[in-house]
């Protein structure tokens, strides 16, 4: 079985989304994240002179001003094999350690899941 196979359709969505936000805006990286009420915040690669921060951390960062209390789950889509330390504990921060972190790469496949912790 692949990884792809072993996604529900809630971590499916959010994986679309995120590559959606990706080629809609022409950004490195595209995220989304899942709140605990099922919401979903959708983010791209921010890079301006006084202001850089990866996708995933934009999602949070979305989440939180909205006023989420908690994540269910997180997808990047990324030419990255991995999430970054820094954007897993950006996930962790609000979701916990266990908090499933699923990276994909440009073509929406599964790479890799991983916990924020």
């Amino acid at each position: 079985m692949t990884l792809s196979t072993e996604l529900d359709p809630e971590d499916r969505k959010i994986i679309t989304l995120a590559r959606s936000a990706r080629a809609r805006n022409g950004v490195a990286e595209g995220a989304a994240v899942r709140d605990e009420t099922g919401r979903t915040y959708v983010a791209g690669t921010v890079e301006l002179d006084s202001l850089k921060l990866s996708a995933l951390r934009t999602a949070v960062a979305m989440a939180v001003a909205s006023g989420a209390k908690s994540l269910e789950a997180a997808a990047v889509v990324t030419d990255s094999a991995t999430a970054s330390e820094e954007d897993r504990a950006a996930v962790r921060d609000l979701g916990g350690a266990g908090t499933p972190v699923l990276v994909a790469g440009p073509d929406g496949e599964l790479r890799a899941r991983v916990a924020a912790g």
